[in-house]
């Protein structure tokens, strides 16, 4: 009798072990499918957030070329002399308006929120001068030597031959650092490759100097030029003013004269509606920081815009980010042309820097 249950009492505990072991390994399964459901929804969700974001910008594209390329003000001003133009040319209301806020959109399942750069409204490194070059880092707290530096190596970075500027740059100097590379005498490709300059530290480069510059155009010579007569080259794009339209806060910040006042009320302005007129900035700003900043101010848009579209889906936290820069011309046969396109990138910052920012935007560059 001892036996029999000493038996049932071996085979109710192995019972136990077995149930225990089915247990751990059912909740180790279900654990595993648990784990490969919310991969295979993360998967899901940024393939959806990521389409959603492309439909942003190809979005943001149709808007430009209906706004760009036939707006009713565009007209009269081909009709007008550009000394004219600069001060009665009126820039047409949009829908979407470059460098300032533009609400969510709904789309499929989610949305997506779109920024609108026009480039005129940044430092062109590959075309500007040593003048604008120098006001663009009086925004930073650095010295007026390195400024020097920075400026005269950018401009021989650029330029074709080997000879360096007082203060610059050229292959004596990058081949004797410790990872040596040689001057590119060439135009910037990208605006990363600054971080390869000369004086050009990541602290000042990541603190806002690469929100205030742009390589496109990389030549003056537009592709999308009709013909050479005198008329067209008069039409050219100044590349050493800046669209006003388009300046970011950073770069107004920096512009000689430039007030705490005096950028709140720019940024105030700019929410709501564009500058038609250099008069109107100057009502704003008055008189005396006026003087300082009008000869680095145009009306003129560059047919280049940067677009940044983040999607995003419903209930969900995943966000998805396309970067794209694209040209906007008659001459294109499909009326635009996608120059560089990038993605992963990070959520849309609030661009439009808040009133009572310049003292932190200089003390902190």
């Amino acid at each position: 009798m001892d036996k029999k249950l000493n038996n049932k009492g071996i085979a109710l505990l192995m019972v136990i072990w077995i149930l225990a072991l089915l247990s751990v390994i059912v909740g180790e399964f279900c654990f595993t499918m648990k784990t490969q459901v919310q991969i295979v929804r993360n998967v899901k969700e940024t393939a959806q957030a990521h389409y959603i974001a492309a439909a942003g910008v190809n979005a943001a594209i149709e808007q430009l070329i209906q706004q760009v390329l036939a707006p009713p003000s565009a007209r009269a001003a081909d009709e007008r002399d550009e000394a004219d133009e600069a001060e009665a040319e009126e820039v047409p209301e949009v829908q979407w308006r470059v460098n300032t806020q533009i609400p969510a959109v709904s789309f499929g399942t989610g949305e997506y929120r779109v920024w609108i750069d026009n480039e005129g409204g940044k430092v062109n490194i590959n075309l500007a001068d040593k003048t604008i070059l120098r006001a663009m880092l009086d925004g930073f707290s650095i010295e007026d030597s390195e400024k020097d530096i920075i400026v005269d190596s950018i401009l021989d970075w650029r330029d074709k031959n080997d000879l360096h500027l007082i203060n610059g740059a050229e292959d004596d100097y990058y081949l004797s650092l410790p990872e040596p590379y040689e001057c590119k005498d060439g135009y910037f490709d990208s605006v990363e490759e600054l971080l390869l300059v000369r004086g050009v530290t990541p602290e000042i480069y990541y603190d806002g100097l690469e929100k205030m510059v742009t390589v496109v155009p990389r030549e003056k010579a537009s592709f999308d030029k009709k013909d050479s007569s005198k008329k067209e080259k008069k039409k050219q794009p100044d590349y050493n003013k800046l669209d006003m339209n388009a300046i970011p806060p950073r770069l107004w910040a920096a512009l000689p004269g430039m007030t705490q006042e005096a950028l709140d009320l720019i940024l105030e302005f700019r929410k709501t509606q564009n500058f038609r007129s250099p008069r109107a900035l100057a009502e704003i700003v008055g008189p005396e920081v006026y003087a300082g900043i009008a000869k680095y101010l145009t009306l003129r848009q560059t047919p280049y815009f940067t677009i940044r579209s983040i999607g995003t889906t419903t209930d969900s936290s995943i966000a998805e980010g396309i970067e794209a820069v694209v040209c906007i011309s008659g001459r294109l046969e499909k009326k635009y042309q996608v120059l560089q396109w990038k993605e992963g990138v990070p959520p849309i910052e609030h661009q439009m820097t808040r009133p009572g920012d310049l003292n932190k935007l200089t003390a902190n560059g």
